[in-house]
C-alpha cells in the first residue's frame, strides 16, 4: 500500500528509469497528484486513505511506468508517416474527383461533386476534425516527446494544401474547376480555418497528452 506521495513517486522513478523523458513525467505525475490530494483530502481523513483514491484514479506506478515504457516503443516516423499519407490521400482523392468531374461525362461522379459542393463547411469542419485528430494521437502516444514531432507531421503534412493553393493563385490550375465553390466567403474561411489548423493540433496535442497521464 503507498502511503505518500513521495513513495508513488519513488516507485514510478524505478519504473520509468530508461524513459528518456523521466524528470518531466515525474514533475507533471508530482504537480498532478498534488492536485488530487488537495481535492481529496477534504473529502478523507488521512494521505494513506487520500493516495488509495490516486492510486485507483491513475493507477500503481508499475502500471503507469509500463504505459510510458511501451510509449518508447512506438514509432515516431510511423506516426508521422501515417496522419501525412492519410492527408495525400484526403489531396489525391479531391484532385481525382475534381479531374474525373470536368474531364468525363458520368452521372455518378457528377452526383458525388453535386453533393460534395452542397456541403463546403460540413466538409471544412471534418478536415478541422482530422487535425485535432493528428494532434491528439501525438499527445496521447508520446506525451512530452511529441511536440517535435507534432510541428514536424504539421508542416509535411500541410505541404499538399500550401501547393493546391498556389496552384488556383496562380491560376495553373483554372479557379472556374472549383465552382461553386471559390465563392470570396469561402475562400477567406479557407484562409482562416488554414490559419487555425496549428492551434487546434496543439489543442489535441494538449488534451491526447492530458489523457495519457
Amino acid at each position: 500500500m503507498i502511503r505518500s506521495k513521495e513513495e508513488f513517486l519513488l516507485l514510478l522513478e524505478q519504473g520509468i528509469k530508461k524513459h528518456p523523458d523521466k524528470e518531466k513525467i515525474l514533475e507533471e505525475y508530482d504537480l498532478h497528484i498534488s492536485e488530487l490530494i488537495l481535492e481529496l483530502s477534504q473529502q478523507e481523513g488521512n494521505q494513506g486513505s487520500v493516495m488509495d483514491h490516486v492510486v485507483k484514479r491513475l493507477g500503481t506506478p508499475d502500471e503507469i511506468a509500463a504505459l510510458w515504457l511501451e510509449e518508447v516503443s512506438a514509432s515516431p516516423e510511423k506516426t508521422k508517416w501515417l496522419f501525412i499519407l492519410t492527408n495525400v490521400f484526403f489531396f489525391i482523392g479531391g484532385s481525382a474527383l475534381t479531374l474525373a468531374y470536368h474531364l468525363l461525362e458520368l452521372k455518378w461522379i457528377d452526383g458525388m461533386w453535386g453533393k460534395l459542393t452542397a456541403i463546403p463547411f460540413t466538409i471544412m469542419m471534418v478536415y478541422m476534425f482530422f487535425w485535432a485528430l493528428l494532434g491528439y494521437e501525438i499527445g496521447k502516444s508520446f506525451g512530452h516527446g511529441g511536440k517535435k514531432l507534432l510541428r514536424k507531421t504539421f508542416i509535411w503534412a500541410l505541404a499538399p494544401n500550401i501547393l493546391l493553393m498556389n496552384l488556383v493563385l496562380f491560376q495553373i490550375i483554372p479557379r472556374d474547376w472549383f465552382q461553386p465553390l471559390l465563392s470570396t466567403n469561402f475562400i477567406l474561411l479557407c484562409i482562416g480555418a488554414t490559419v487555425l489548423l496549428y492551434p487546434i493540433s496543439w489543442f489535441g496535442y494538449r488534451w491526447g497528452k492530458k489523457v495519457s497521464l
